[in-house]
C-alpha cells in the first residue's frame, strides 16, 4: 500500500511540474492585423514576455506566409546580433527595430508591395524557455487609404465635438435662466419686505 502513495505522489508532483514547466514558457505579442499603404514603410511590432531573464542565446525568427500559402520564407533572424536573409523577397528590405532590453523585437518592412500580403510570424527563444506562443501579424497592403473610411471617422469626430459643445451651452443657459429666475425672486420678496 505504501508505494501505491509513493507512486500516486509522484504522479501528481509531475503533473504539478509539468504545469509549471508550461507557465515558463514564452509570450509572444503582436498587432493582429495591420494595413499599410503601396511603397510605404511598416513596422511590424513584436514583443515578447518570459520567466526566465533575458539570455545571450535568445533567438528571434521572423518568417512569412503569402496570401497564395505557398511556402515560408525567413525574413529575418537575430542571435546575439540581427541578420538580414540573404536572399529572398525581403533582401534589403527588412531593418531590425527591437531593443532586446525592452523585450522588443519589431522589425521593419522597407518598400511595400502588394506581394507582400500575407501572414509574418514572429518566435523567441530565451533559453531556458524555449516553448511558446508564436505571434502572427497579417498584413494587408493597399494602393491607397480608402476615403470613406477617413471621411467616416472625421463626420463621427466632428458630430461628436457639436454634440458636445451644443450640450454644454445648453447647460450654461439653463444656469443663467436658472440665477436670474433666483434672483427675481429674491428681489421680489426684498420689495415686498
Amino acid at each position: 500500500m505504501r508505494g501505491r502513495t509513493w507512486l500516486g505522489a509522484a504522479l501528481v508532483l509531475g503533473a504539478q511540474l509539468r504545469a509549471l514547466w508550461l507557465a515558463a514558457a514564452v509570450e509572444v505579442h503582436t498587432a493582429k492585423e495591420v494595413v499599410a499603404v503601396n511603397g510605404t514603410n511598416q513596422r511590424l511590432k513584436c514583443t515578447f514576455s518570459s520567466s526566465s531573464p533575458v539570455s545571450d542565446q535568445l533567438l528571434v525568427s521572423w518568417n512569412f506566409q503569402p496570401e497564395d500559402l505557398s511556402s515560408h520564407e525567413p525574413v529575418f533572424r537575430y542571435l546575439k546580433e540581427p541578420y538580414q536573409p540573404p536572399s529572398g523577397r525581403f533582401k534589403e528590405r527588412v531593418t531590425w527595430d527591437g531593443n532586446i532590453e525592452r523585450n522588443d523585437v519589431s522589425i521593419i518592412i522597407w518598400n511595400l508591395q502588394p506581394t507582400d500580403n500575407g501572414t509574418f510570424t514572429c518566435q523567441v527563444t530565451n533559453r531556458p524557455d524555449v516553448y511558446g506562443t508564436i505571434g502572427e501579424v497579417r498584413l494587408r497592403v493597399v494602393q491607397k487609404v480608402n476615403f470613406s473610411e477617413i471621411h467616416f471617422l472625421a463626420v463621427a469626430i466632428g458630430s461628436a465635438s457639436v454634440l458636445m459643445i451644443i450640450m454644454v451651452t445648453a447647460v450654461i443657459i439653463c444656469q443663467q435662466r436658472r440665477r436670474k429666475a433666483r434672483d427675481k425672486r429674491i428681489e421680489a420678496a426684498d420689495t415686498e419686505l
